[in-house]
């Protein structure tokens, strides 16, 4: 008799238990990321538990419709894929993560540091966001956003929540500008010790390579991600001048990814942008920075009638995607939740994520009696005093 592993897992913690054993220490180490004493890479999780819920018993509905739109793309669920650079902790990488989420009628965001080319990525999801960084000069970013408007991309987004800051308390994995024989050899100890994980890339045809292939004209020679990263870090931060200038390139839905405060959010919609992103870049923006949910209900207040209004940062299952709807977000977007699905079992993986959403979703819309996630109210959440950061 043959037997078969069960790769199926019940929640994110799970798949980052199975990620976190399947793939090299250097890999698992880069995606949890943060920055300096990781303030706000916790907050952004502990946030969520300090709210709590206000649910109702007798007379729920007997179905619940979490169906929505963003920018345009009507999807099944208010969760999307937030882009996140160089997914190469498994060999198909975004067009994996891409499927997944077209297997699940959602929509991908795609980072112009990703390690697949946009086309693919469009041609497994035509629900796919092309995301700018604001690197090299305007004839530059405007090729990036010609390329992603050829490709067939729904919506652009811009991230601007980052400052750079690389210095962590518990130490940054070493992570190579290309995986040369010198690279391999450094690595082999850790790849050694992850065999599975070994065995998918020499199956694939060889290790990972680490180049940003979305930030140059179709066809070109791709930098490293270390050199597109270089670039971006030398290029002078864009002003709100520039930042309208960004938004006349592209005819379409425009999201600003890393809005924090309500003033941010005004500027934003006089901007001419049509979607925000609440964010602090995962806890990777400056540490000591609110948790992304605290910030959100002023943004809502300020702005949520005007603009759609995402949230992302800290979601690891469907309650925390209620809290934020309930809290005034059209949605939220995925990060750290989805790689560990990717790390953990490939395309499978981030649909099982995908899936873990979905039930804690209408779990918590049966509990709080409500036919779809249209119906929520901040009356459905406990918000203790001092919670919300209102600036």
């Amino acid at each position: 008799m043959k037997l078969t592993r069960n790769l199926w897992f019940e929640s994110v913690a799970v798949a980052q238990q199975r990620a976190k054993r399947r793939l090299p220490k250097s890999v698992y180490r880069a995606l949890i990321a943060g920055s300096e004493a990781g303030v706000t890479l916790a907050d952004n999780v502990a946030a969520f538990g300090e709210l709590g819920f206000a649910p109702h018993v007798g007379g729920a509905p007997p179905h619940r419709d979490m169906t929505t739109t963003v920018m345009g793309q009507e999807i099944s669920l208010p969760v999307l894929i937030s882009p996140t650079g160089v997914q190469s902790v498994h060999p198909d990488g975004e067009v994996a993560v891409a499927r997944a989420a077209a297997a699940r009628s959602t929509a991908m965001g795609l980072s112009s540091f990703a390690s697949k080319p946009i086309e693919e990525v469009v041609a497994a999801n035509p629900q796919t966001f092309f995301q700018l960084y604001w690197a090299g000069g305007r004839d530059q970013i405007a090729a990036r956003i010609e390329r992603a408007r050829a490709a067939g991309a729904r919506g652009l987004i811009v991230t601007l929540d980052w400052t750079f800051s690389h210095s962590r308390d518990w130490g940054s994995p070493w992570i190579p500008d290309k995986v040369d024989v010198k690279a391999m050899l450094r690595m082999a100890p850790e790849a050694i010790a992850r065999p599975q994980w070994s065995a998918d890339w020499i199956r694939a045809g060889g290790p990972p390579d680490l180049t940003a292939p979305n930030v140059v004209a179709r066809g070109e020679p791709a930098p490293t991600f270390f050199g597109a990263y270089g670039e971006w870090m030398m290029t002078p931060p864009p002003s709100w001048e520039d930042l309208r200038w960004l938004r006349e390139q592209w005819d379409g839905p425009f999201m600003l990814k890393g809005v924090i405060r309500a003033d941010d959010a005004r500027r934003a919609l006089d901007a001419g942008f049509t979607a925000i992103s609440v964010s602090n870049h995962g806890g990777n923006n400056v540490d000591g920075t609110p948790a992304s949910i605290r910030a959100l209900p002023a943004i809502a207040d300020a702005v949520g009638d005007q603009i759609e209004v995402l949230l992302d940062g800290g979601i690891r299952r469907g309650g925390d995607v209620v809290k934020a709807l309930a809290l005034g977000a059209r949605a939220v977007m995925i990060g750290r939740a989805y790689l560990w699905g990717l790390g953990a079992a490939g395309q499978a993986g981030v649909e099982n994520v995908l899936d873990i959403m979905r039930a804690g979703i209408e779990s918590a819309l049966l509990g709080l009696g409500h036919a779809s996630t249209a119906a929520l109210t901040p009356d459905d959440v406990i918000v203790p005093p001092g919670f919300s950061f209102r600036g």
